[in-house]
């Protein structure tokens, strides 16, 4: 089955322009166009755009996805270096996580304290 963008868009939750700028960078080498130009979405395609979407929300950096979304197409003689990828993200985001835990514990620490003294406006 084919989509055209304005289902992918709805379906993906992304927004046409965001699909144009991912296609333009190369992160969906294998986005099909009608005779006349149009962009031809398939199944295929719109999972790529999930594991983008999944890479991109986690912090990955666009050249980083489209260097790993042409390792995808190398097949299994890049599994390695795909599973590389993912560890150095994986690890990068676990440090990340790390200090949002602890920067959230310090926010609360804060708000559990603002709570104790109150918090007193001034009405002017």
């Amino acid at each position: 089955m084919e989509y055209s963008i304005k289902q992918v868009a709805e379906r993906t939750q992304l927004t046409p322009s965001a699909l144009r700028f991912y296609d333009k960078k190369g992160l969906i080498p294998q986005l099909k166009r009608s005779s006349s130009g149009v962009r031809v979405y398939t199944e295929t395609d719109i999972c790529w755009l999930e594991l983008i979407c999944c890479l991109r929300n986690s912090g990955m950096s666009i050249e980083t996805i489209k260097e790993f979304m042409n390792l995808c197409l190398n097949g299994s003689s890049a599994c390695e270096e795909r599973k590389d990828i993912l560890e150095k993200h994986r690890a990068d985001l676990v440090k990340h996580i790390n200090l949002l835990t602890c920067s959230l514990g310090t926010i609360d620490y804060k708000i559990d304290h603002y709570k104790e003294i109150g918090v007193f406006h001034i009405d002017s």
